[in-house]
């Protein structure tokens, strides 16, 4: 019976189709996947890049023009595992509780109808159940704004409730404040220190103000092709700031399942979804594949930029795959790829 990925590449030219995959070292050269070239052909994207780390094989493959392995780009909301990953060693430092309220951190900050910081704990920021409208919401990611101004936003809008999962950046918005309280130092300076740094991701940074891409990059095009590789990234910020490459998401996902940067308990706490009923942990949610395996990770959008990363528990194999483009038109590729590459032979 055909794999998946040979069913949904039918529409591909044989050529394409029959191509040989490139597996081995990392010094390996670029392969074409005829999956992945769905992504130009029908959902839209000038180009696609994927990088596939299964044990020692790596599989770097790519579609369209003007994107390469190397290139940095906007992760979006991938930010958020950063993150909450720092948010987790300081709750292993006892600098703080996940149970503990907002206020304690930012007296007054959260105070609005239906919303009151003395009962927002920290935990349901990190899990999206503290009710915070999501800010992005009014500025559709295309207005700058000051922590406290997009929380202004949120709070401006109506309460999705306590205790209800609602995706939100304002969540993270509000954590990166808590960073700064409990540290004295800026979220991005904290996940260079803790995360960045020991794990040599030389191609990741918090670019604060600065808008443009540190080289080599290509360019980034919203749906209608317009060129918005230069963006202020105080668009996002801590929900969304971080400008990165294939392979440091890969070696970032591999070493945060690994149990390299999370104590065994609070990589649990983070793979907890029983709040969310199995919709999101603590910035990071499952994916359930047709085979059986569940995959964790996150996925960025950022104007002119989509990008998913996943990875099996234990870190051995991991996926990060790019467009250069806002939005994926077909919604169906992306699952359909992740299962290609953790479900060999399903179809």
């Amino acid at each position: 019976m055909p794999s998946l990925r040979t069913l949904v590449a039918i529409p591909v030219s044989l050529a394409l189709l029959f191509a040989p995959l490139t597996a081995g070292s990392a010094s390996s050269a670029e392969s074409t996947d005829p999956l992945l070239s769905q992504f130009v052909a029908k959902g839209g994207a000038p180009a696609a890049a994927l990088l596939d780390h299964d044990g020692d094989d790596i599989r770097y493959a790519a579609a369209g023009r003007d994107i390469t392995r190397a290139d940095r780009f906007r992760a979006g909301s991938i930010t958020k595992t950063f993150i909450a990953t720092v948010v987790l060693q300081l709750a292993a430092e006892h600098r703080l509780s996940l149970s503990d309220p907002v206020e304690r951190y930012l007296p007054g900050l959260l105070r609005g109808p239906g919303t009151d910081g003395r009962r927002i704990t920290l935990r349901a920021l990190l899990d999206h159940t503290s009710g915070l409208a999501d800010f992005t919401r009014v500025t559709r990611g295309a207005v700058p704004l000051t922590p406290l101004q997009a929380v202004h936003v949120s709070l401006a809008l109506p309460s999705t409730g306590l205790g209800r999962y609602a995706y939100s950046s304002t969540d993270y918005t509000v954590l990166g404040m808590v960073v700064r309280r409990v540290t004295g130092h800026s979220y991005a300076a904290e996940a260079r220190r803790r995360i960045i740094t020991p794990l040599r991701l030389t191609g990741t940074s918090f670019p604060g103000a600065r808008t443009t891409l540190p080289a080599p990059h290509g360019h980034a095009y919203t749906a209608d092709g317009a060129d918005v590789t230069e963006l202020d990234p105080r668009v996002a910020g801590a929900a969304g700031e971080l400008v990165t490459t294939l392979d440091d998401l890969d070696r970032f996902y591999a070493a945060l399942l690994g149990g390299e940067l999370l104590s065994p308990h609070l990589l649990r706490a983070m793979l907890n979804t029983r709040a969310t009923h199995g919709a999101y942990g603590l910035g990071i949610f499952p994916a359930k594949l047709p085979c059986g395996v569940t995959v964790w990770g996150h996925n960025g959008r950022i104007a002119g930029s989509y990008v998913r990363s996943a990875a099996t528990i234990g870190g051995r194999h991991v996926l990060t795959f790019r467009v250069n483009t806002t939005t994926i038109t077909d919604p169906h590729l992306e699952p359909a790829l992740l299962a290609a590459e953790f479900c060999p032979g399903e179809g």
